[in-house]
């Protein structure tokens, strides 16, 4: 059996998440300022946090020194993944991207989807319907709209303009969806319409060094491994625009025989789509969890797997 490092994305942000680390994450905080060139605990303010680019700044920053923090007294999992920008603070953590690098790239990643739509449009969960019946109102709405993450087999994202995800958002409500509702986000995601900024990304990532996981890394777009350099870098770049199969990755995982799923802060929103996956197993969020509690959790899988 095995174990997995899951890293949230966009959404999961908490004002003042940055300053409640652990004290033991300072030299993290102060390794990512130092590549920034300004202070990263600036970032976590509620006036901060309308910025795409300081969320996904603070979602890498938490991940990875909460990960590092939690390596420093216990084994390393199997498997680590990450649901859109959570896949750099994977990608870290893996030994494929080096800290400084991530910062760099996220803040620019950041910076790139938020010039491409600063207003007008977003993401919308759709909550209660199968994936076949919202890929059907996709194509009958007008206007730019489209899948964009699947977390669940009744818990779906759509993103475009807003008036096209309003118009879906009403019909998925005449369906019986349990909710559709708008997320705090002002680009649309996952989705075609972020084509142009992921080439300008991707041209970043050319002068980046990217090495071969040391820890097997689960790719949130394809739910499958990805163990070459060049093909980690294409799945980096690139995630901003290709649907997110959440759902898919954590299927991945269990078949792979991943029984302990370790969610990195902030929140506890991955765990509760992972229960609905790991029929058998620990399913548990590094946030509110005591440090011993996650070290013995992940010695007693290595010990099986002896």
């Amino acid at each position: 059996m095995s174990s997995l490092f899951a890293f949230p994305g966009q959404g999961a942000q908490q004002v003042s998440m940055l300053h409640q680390l652990p004290a033991e994450c300072a030299a993290c905080l102060e390794e990512a300022s130092d590549a920034l060139g300004e202070d990263v605990l600036a970032l976590d303010s509620a006036e901060a946090l309308q910025s795409t680019r300081a969320v996904q700044l603070c979602l890498l920053v938490a991940g990875v020194a909460c990960a590092r923090l939690l390596l420093q007294r216990s084994p390393a999992p199997d498997y680590v993944a990450g649901l859109s920008i959570g896949a750099y603070a994977a990608a870290v953590v893996a030994g494929s991207l080096g800290f400084a690098d991530a910062v760099r790239l996220v803040s620019l990643r950041g910076e790139l989807m938020q010039k491409a739509y600063p207003q007008g449009y977003g993401m919308t969960a759709i909550l209660g319907l199968d994936q076949t019946t919202v890929e059907r109102l996709l194509v009958e709405t007008k206007g730019p709209v489209y899948l964009a993450n699947i977390n669940a087999d009744n818990q779906l994202v759509i993103a475009g303009s807003d008036a096209a995800m309003a118009a879906i958002a009403e019909r998925a409500r005449g369906l019986g969806a349990g909710a559709a509702k708008r997320l705090t986000m002002s680009v649309p995601s996952h989705c075609e319409l972020l084509d142009a900024p992921a080439r300008e990304l991707a041209a970043a990532f050319a002068e980046v060094e990217l090495r071969r996981p040391a820890i097997r890394y689960l790719s949130g777009s394809t739910a499958r491994p990805i163990l070459d350099p060049q093909r980690l870098r294409d799945d980096l770049a690139c995630n901003m625009c290709r649907v997110i199969d959440w759902h898919g990755t954590l299927r991945t995982a269990y078949e792979r025989g991943v029984r302990l799923h370790i969610e990195l802060p902030p929140g506890a929103v991955l765990s509760g789509l992972a229960r609905r996956v790991f029929e058998q197993g620990t399913v548990i969020a590094f946030q509110g969890a005591r440090l011993d509690t996650l070290d013995a959790l992940l010695r007693e899988e290595v010990s099986r797997n002896r």
